[in-house]
């Protein structure tokens, strides 16, 4: 659009200057009828170009002015653009937000109720494991005497550790537990082990042998003198019969040979009574 200003102008003036140059031929080649018409004042033609340039020069600056309208249209228009995607990205993140508080809320209100209902269980699971406690102990002083004074210690450990308030109730339960799974084991093993036998004056050291729960056979640590377990009596008696069988058993549950069939004093079973 200048340079068209531009090159309108420069023709102009080349119009104008011509101008004089015709007339002076032509009046050369006739006779003039009339006056010849004034030259153009050069002041009249100097003022054409400086207003063709001050329009040459307005048009530039409306081009700058139009250019720069059209950078700050693309600047408005990306910033707009980016901040319509700042809003989509705040309100998703808003969503998410409102998600994970509904889920603590939810959570909240779920440890609420939780917590309400370890108070009934409290009262529940008490009087249950007390009751479990007193089982134990009972069946510890009936059943046959092995290990008689770890298994002993191990409930007195319990009974000490029930009144305590540093022990949660979960840790209560769960060593009850425990010590019902280690008693369980014992049924389902073969051992032999050096302890006590007697009290007083009359306890000696000698070597145990405990078969699940079903025997409990003893011997000498000079092997002079063997015994079981009668659960009938709930005594001790001696049956050297059973000294070399003893021997082979308890290199089977020491491991030192394979298991093999075993010929042990057994309780006669009972018929159960209706």
């Amino acid at each position: 659009m200048i340079d068209r200003a531009i090159q309108t102008g420069l023709a102009l003036c080349s119009a104008l200057a011509l101008i004089p140059s015709g007339a002076a031929a032509q009046g050369a080649a006739e006779p003039p009828a009339r006056p010849a018409p004034a030259a153009v004042p050069s002041e009249k033609l100097g003022a054409a170009m400086r207003e063709q340039l001050d329009t040459d020069a307005a048009a530039r600056a409306a081009q700058q002015r139009i250019e720069a309208i059209d950078d700050s249209t693309l600047k408005m228009l990306s910033e707009y653009r980016r901040a319509l995607a700042d809003a989509e990205s705040y309100a998703n993140y808003a969503r998410q937000l409102e998600s994970q508080v509904r889920a603590q809320n939810e959570e909240m209100a779920s440890i609420d109720r939780q917590l309400a209902e370890v108070e009934t269980t409290s009262r529940e699971v008490l009087p249950l494991m007390e009751r479990m406690l007193d089982t134990l102990k009972q069946f510890v002083d009936l059943d046959v005497p092995f290990l008689l004074a770890e298994r002993k210690k191990r409930v007195a450990m319990l009974e000490a550790m029930m009144p305590r308030a540093d022990v949660t109730l979960s840790e209560k339960y769960r060593r009850i537990l425990e010590a019902y799974q280690i008693e369980l084991d014992y049924g389902r093993t073969l051992e032999a082990y050096e302890a006590e036998l007697g009290e007083g004056e009359e306890a000696r050291t000698v070597l145990f042998l405990r078969v699940g729960r079903v025997a409990l056979l003893y011997q000498t640590l000079d092997g002079e003198e063997t015994g079981y377990w009668d659960t009938e009596s709930r005594s001790w008696l001696v049956d050297d019969e059973y000294k070399r069988d003893f021997q082979e058993a308890v290199t089977v549950a020491k491991k030192l040979r394979a298991p093999e069939m075993l010929r042990l004093p057994l309780p006669a079973p009972k018929q159960a009574k209706s």
